[in-house]
């Protein structure tokens, strides 16, 4: 299973060439950046650029830059906002390729070295498809939990986070969109939220609707679990 979706991995890398990318993405990102009221800049070392806005009043980042994860190929989408949350809540999405991968690969980490409990030095998202459950709930259409894995602390937070508006925003992707496939997560933890995903199709309707995503779970979360 690794080995069959590792090489899907390489293969979208090509149709996504790092250099390409560089060369031609800024003009058009940044008048997306500007059409959307959010300010544009050129990224920080490993970042080919960085975009911000706010929701809630909270600000929030979005880069684009080389991937700062070995399971992503190409480039990278990261998003992050200290949304001020009930710290305490932990949940995630994740497509259910990649949590395949990482519970491969963390099972034979720990195997390999004769443990018992999670290795401290595994990368945190192995951590936390141990620390949590998957969550399944009647509402969902089929097609959504053929894509996706929810993971949470409790039943309660990932129905009061994983709404119906963040589950239709991640089964809009518009055209050309990411296979399901394409590694993506959103997570909630110690009151922040993250997106991670591979920046497959590599063009401005990719980062259009991830922003959606992005700020739509940033919304759910501050209406469930605002201090």
């Amino acid at each position: 299973m690794f080995d069959r979706i590792w090489k899907a991995f390489q293969r979208d890398a090509k149709e996504a060439a790092p250099d390409s990318v560089f060369a031609h993405a800024l003009g058009p990102v940044s008048e997306w950046a500007a059409s959307r009221g959010m300010s544009f800049s050129g990224g920080s070392l490993g970042s080919s650029m960085s975009v911000q806005g706010k929701v809630g009043g909270r600000p929030w980042r979005l880069e684009l830059g080389r991937p700062s994860r070995d399971y992503i190929s190409g480039e990278e989408l990261r998003a992050r906002s200290e949304l001020g949350v009930d710290e305490d809540v932990g949940a995630m999405v994740i497509n259910r390729p990649l949590k395949e991968v990482l519970e491969r690969r963390a099972y034979g980490m720990i195997t390999s070295n004769l443990q018992t409990t999670a290795d401290a030095r595994l990368p945190e998202e192995m951590r936390w498809l141990a620390m949590y459950d998957e969550i399944g709930w009647e509402g969902p259409p089929d097609a959504f939990w053929s894509r996706y894995a929810v993971l949470a602390d409790s039943r309660e937070n990932a129905l009061a986070w994983v709404d119906s508006r963040l589950v239709h925003l991640l089964m809009s992707w518009g055209e050309p969109a990411p296979t399901a496939q394409v590694p993506f997560m959103v997570v909630l933890l110690r009151g922040k939220c993250y997106l991670r995903m591979q920046y497959l199709p590599a063009q401005t309707s990719t980062l259009d609707h991830a922003t959606d995503v992005f700020i739509g779970a940033c919304e759910c979360a501050l209406r469930a679990f605002k201090r």
